[in-house]
């Protein structure tokens, strides 16, 4: 039986939530940890979690943490991929800009035909990251993954070309734009400031700008 919108937003937020932390382990979500990103109240979030768990798409118990099951992680894994996959049709296709796509592929992700999404990866000729740099899932779940290092930590002297982006807010990206840090830029750090951790950073080789440490550590390169 297919899944509500919100049933597959949640086991969507439970998946990314689980991924958060920077080690391979998946980790438990707590029901105050989805109220807070969902803005709903623990009540509602604990009946919905009920549902998901009698559909055998989470393991939960009440005061403990969440996490999914098999068949609830290859469910989060379908919508990821339909949503990436929607923002490359939406950039690559019809010329939207990448902070734009989200809130589009927020509403297309839950189309239900799987041979509807198999052909459109087919149509963008299979691709493996969307306009943010996130990888796509493809059609057995499966995720290529680069081995990525933030800008706040690369050291003084190191270069690396931009890769992706953890944040994903269209203010965030829109400024992105305006200094010409987008995917594929060339990022040298030329020095760090000791007194807010901001960075002074050559892009393309030829401008120097400085940023800001909450945007270094939401930049990412490849290792």
């Amino acid at each position: 039986m297919p899944l509500s919108f919100t049933e597959e937003n949640y086991i969507k937020l439970i998946y990314r939530a689980s991924k958060a932390n920077t080690t391979n382990i998946d980790q438990e979500v707590t029901t105050n940890e989805i109220a807070d990103l969902t803005q709903t109240k623990p009540a509602s979030v604990s009946d919905m979690l009920k549902k998901l768990a009698a559909k055998g798409l989470i393991n939960y118990v009440k005061y403990q943490g969440v996490t999914l099951t098999p068949e609830g992680e290859a469910k989060a894994l379908l919508v990821i991929r339909k949503h990436r996959l929607w923002e490359v049709f939406l950039v690559d296709k019809l010329q939207f800009s990448w902070d734009q796509v989200h809130d589009i592929a927020e509403q297309l992700e839950h189309i239900q035909s799987d041979e509807l999404i198999n052909r459109l990866d087919k149509f963008l000729e299979f691709p493996q990251y969307d306009p943010h740099g996130d990888p796509i899932p493809n059609d057995k779940g499966e995720l290529t993954n680069k081995k990525q290092v933030y800008l706040i930590d690369m050291k003084i002297g190191d270069s690396g070309d931009v890769v992706g982006v953890k944040e994903t807010s269209p203010l965030f990206l829109r400024y992105l734009d305006k200094i010409g840090v987008n995917i594929g830029a060339h990022i040298e750090i030329m020095d760090k400031i000791e007194f807010d951790q901001s960075l002074e950073i050559k892009v393309n080789k030829n401008r120097l700008i400085i940023i800001s440490k909450d945007i270094a550590q939401n930049i990412y390169t490849l290792d």
